[in-house]
């Protein structure tokens, strides 16, 4: 007998049910993956890919970078500096090359990571090992090339990103062909460089000017609102690897463009991360595209594969 005397199990004897075959379904054999042959090139690749969930999402974001650079509509690739870390430049040099990077809005790391990879050929340093004593971000080229640069930016009123093109570049470094700011700066390719000042190593060495740094990417900050204006009837917008800054700089570039009564819509944008955060999802793939305004996407998995993968996606079906 049981102790819950105001209750007894339910009668399931009249619960309704219906035919299977009648019920519509997310999932089909259709849909389902085809075994890899050795034979198979990198579009057969694609093709025999599960045509579910991130599959699809990322097909259609390919497909929306296609579209965009077929009607010259801005492709801008939101950059953190994981990107450059996981050893991504020459992926996105070859988009560039290919017509598939528009402009590259960066935070301040991609520019202390690219120009070390720009000057030595490595980059990230060891902090668990540097921090103790005291050594972490010290690298002296380092922070003499970003202060320099912004200092240069403020004189000729230009913005940080440009500035830092034109600096690394004019020591023609060894490892141009792999550098995000020589590469962008050869091809007069839009980059700009949105700073939280004391998050970047060169912020506290004895060359650094607030005031310039501030100013410089200020400027950036409204050359990347004049940009975004751009994406309006077709352009992207992705956002890989930043989870803070640049989702911000982007929500705040949207609202600029709509208070300015400038349209913004039919874009698409994209998330790519190994965790998705809310900043991301929030700021760039859901509210700037509510109200069916846009196409927003989140990709989660490590950049090092899913940015060769987009890539690849991208080019197998020009």
């Amino acid at each position: 007998m049981s102790i819950y005397e105001n209750f007894e199990p339910i009668n399931f004897d009249a619960v309704k049910t219906y035919e299977l075959a009648s019920r519509p379904s997310k999932v089909a054999i259709k849909n389902f993956a085809e075994p890899v042959a050795e034979t198979d090139s990198l579009k057969d690749f694609f093709k025999k890919l599960p045509k579910i969930l991130a599959v699809e999402s990322l097909s259609e974001i390919a497909k929306q970078i296609r579209r965009a650079r077929d009607s010259g509509k801005p492709i801008v690739w939101g950059l953190g500096g994981h990107v450059v870390k996981t050893g991504l430049a020459p992926i996105i040099i070859d988009l560039m090359q290919r017509g598939y990077v528009s402009a590259i809005a960066s935070n301040g790391s991609v520019l202390v990571h690219d120009t070390e990879i720009a000057f030595v050929g490595f980059t990230s340093e060891d902090v668990d090992a540097s921090l103790n004593k005291g050594d972490f971000g010290a690298a002296r080229e380092t922070g003499e090339i970003l202060n320099a640069a912004a200092k240069n930016a403020c004189e000729d009123n230009i913005g940080l990103g440009e500035a830092m093109g034109r600096e690394v570049s004019s020591f023609n470094p060894p490892n141009a062909k792999v550098s995000l700011l020589c590469e962008s700066y050869k091809q007069k390719i839009p980059f700009t460089a949105h700073l939280a000042i004391g998050a970047d190593i060169g912020h506290f060495h004895k060359t650094s000017d607030g005031a310039a740094l501030g100013a410089a990417s200020h400027l950036d900050f409204k050359l990347f609102c004049s940009i975004v204006k751009e994406i309006n009837g077709g352009g992207v917008y992705l956002n890989v690897g930043s989870a803070v800054i640049l989702p911000e700089i982007f929500l705040k570039a949207v609202t600029v463009i709509r208070n300015l009564s400038f349209p913004l819509e039919d874009f698409t944008t994209a998330n790519f991360d190994f965790i998705q955060s809310y900043r991301p999802n929030t700021n760039v793939v859901r509210r700037p595209t509510a109200n069916n305004r846009g196409r927003g996407f989140s990709i989660t998995g490590h950049h090092e594969l899913m940015i060769p993968l987009l890539a690849a996606q991208i080019i197998c079906e020009e």
